[in-house]
């Protein structure tokens, strides 16, 4: 039986020998077991609170793929501690026959993953709890809460109940004091920014300004502007912070003011009420609605969102390119911050023009799809090779089971005590039983992709664009034709912009075939073996895992550059 470990420990007070330790005593077990050892697995000071990790991405990317038969780890808790990611989790690898064992808990059953999950989130939750009472005995004394803000430094100690002190950074306070002047003498927090990050001054965490950064949420307390910890006021339990269950992220939530722990400080100022107040005046005199969630009209404006709103990465630096005006579009970190050399603008609609032209003639080339489908054929046959050999083992063990009950039969006839052999004839016919449903399901041929299926998705395609110019169609069109797109690059190109256009092979394929779940995806493992490699086709490179088209715009025509 082949096996693969999975390790993880939680935070940075943790030892790095803890993945090793783990490792070792599940190396030792399946020795004893007589498993054989495929891969290893790991996550390093990452908590088990999500699954968006690394090492157990990975570990159920191979289960899928059937690369082994069990998982072998420590505890449950290891793989998560999260009631809903466990639970799919396991239903995931007893979809793809891979079991999961555990030292402590041994063959994990469902009775497991109900039990354990539910310890393993009331933990997390008895953990957050006993925390947060931690915290706040610290904030009482005047103490930081947790974190660091931008001006200050930790007061370093051996003592762990003399620990939360903080002291000013003199650097740093002062370029809080001149963040202050500026925006009082009129300048944007943009343009503040983008000045810093030309000087080379380190922003918080040594990170680039912008202009979030400093103008923040004046209601929420974010951001250098609105950090009252300046004017030597401690502010703690403002915000309260919870995982995006979909993207593992934290969003943070006001706190009601009853709630929050406010504390004077004065050792701890660095700006002058008098200034600190004249930049609340401007904040509001700016706002346009001084009643509403932010003082900064940016934060404030919903921009109209457009057809590629999010999939537009600029090719030089990989930020956003997001509306400048309110049909031009632009390079957000060059705007914002000013550490981007891309400056080039292209209009929206001609960018959406281009996009659904190569949508339509360029993505799925019915030449280039035909040389996909001979390279999935040439994929599916070669693991039907290697199945092959497990098909021939498993036949002549069915065959040796078979041959094993038939002389225990014949045993019995001369003589031999039935009750001897009962045992070994249930172990003998349960994996008869095995091997049976094991061959009667692997001769199954997959279907392959027909190669017709390029000029289909080309018909759809030019559908979906015809709706677009419907309104009552536009909405399910824009969704349809935005899960096509993976992404589109802006990179410039001698005073060009060159439009980089990668869509999502696996969506592109189920839309061709109008189907949700069509039935030359059940062959995951050979598209998962395409998408992981490129191919030489045509006397070019073709990523099949993201197949693209590139174009340029420029002098009022688009060129096809592949």
């Amino acid at each position: 039986m082949k096996a693969a470990l999975y390790a993880r420990y939680s935070s940075d007070n943790q030892r790095d020998a803890s993945i090793e330790d783990q490792l070792r005593i599940c190396r030792a077990r399946a020795e004893r077991e007589g498993w054989t050892i495929i891969d290893s697995y790991t996550d390093r000071a990452i908590s088990g609170a999500s699954l968006l990790r690394p090492g157990v991405q990975e570990l159920i990317a191979d289960g899928l793929k059937r690369r082994f038969d069990v998982i072998l780890t420590e505890s449950l808790d290891r793989l998560s501690r999260d009631q809903e990611d466990i639970a799919g989790l396991y239903k995931r690898m007893r979809f793809a026959d891979v079991s999961i064992v555990t030292l402590s808990e041994g063959e994990v059953s469902e009775l497991h993953i109900g039990l354990k999950g539910t310890m393993g989130a009331l933990f997390l939750k008895d953990l957050a709890d006993k925390t947060r009472r931690g915290l706040r005995g610290r904030v009482e004394m005047g103490r930081s809460g947790g974190g660091l803000c931008f001006g200050y430094d930790v007061v370093r100690t051996a003592d762990p109940d003399d620990r939360g002190e903080r002291e000013i950074n003199p650097i740093e306070a002062a370029v809080v004091r001149r963040i202050f002047r500026d925006y009082l003498a009129g300048q944007s927090s943009r343009t503040i920014a983008m000045t810093l990050n030309e000087e080379g001054i380190a922003g918080p965490q040594g990170k680039e300004w912008g202009p979030s950064t400093i103008h923040g949420n004046p209601k929420r307390g974010t951001g250098i502007l609105n950090n009252e910890l300046y004017i030597g006021r401690l502010v703690w339990n403002r915000l309260r912070y919870m995982k995006d269950p979909d993207t593992g992220r934290r969003v943070s939530r006001p706190n009601p003011e009853s709630e929050w722990v406010v504390h004077e400080v004065p050792g701890l100022r660095i700006v002058d009420q008098s200034i600190w107040d004249d930049v609340k005046a401007r904040q509001a005199s700016l706002a346009f609605d001084t009643t509403g969630d932010s003082g900064n009209p940016m934060n404030d404006r919903r921009r109209p969102k457009h057809l590629l709103g999010g999939l537009i990465k600029c090719g030089c630096c990989g930020g956003g390119y997001s509306l400048i005006s309110k049909d031009l579009l632009g390079c957000s970190t060059a705007r914002n911050k000013g550490t981007c050399s891309n400056r080039m603008n292209i209009r929206r609609d001609a960018l959406e023009a281009s996009i659904l032209n190569g949508l339509r003639k360029h993505l799925m080339e019915p030449e280039l799809f035909k040389e996909l489908c001979s390279e999935f054929t040439r994929e599916v046959n070669r693991l039907r090779i290697e199945r092959g050999a497990d098909l021939v083992g498993w036949q002549r063990e069915f065959e040796r089971v078979d041959r094993e009950l038939d002389k225990m039969v014949e045993a019995i006839f001369q003589g031999y005590p039935p009750l001897k052999l009962k045992d070994k004839a249930e172990k003998l016919e349960a994996r008869k039983a095995e091997l049976a449903e094991l061959l009667a399901n692997a001769d199954e041929p997959p279907p392959l992709l027909h190669p017709n299926m390029a000029h289909v998705y080309q018909e759809r395609v030019g559908k979906l664009c015809e709706n677009l110019q419907r309104e009552e169609d536009r909405g399910p069109a824009v969704d349809v034709l935005r899960s096509l797109i993976e992404q589109v690059t802006l990179m410039p190109d001698n005073e060009e912009l060159a439009i980089i256009l990668r869509g999502d092979l696996g969506a592109i394929l189920r839309f061709a075939a109008g189907k949700k779940n069509p039935d030359f995806l059940s062959e995951a493992e050979a598209l998962d073996n395409l998408l992981s490699q490129g191919s030489l086709v045509a006397g070019g490179r073709i990523d099949l895992d993201r197949t693209y088209a590139h174009f340029r715009r420029g002098k009022g025509k688009t060129e096809q550059l592949l």
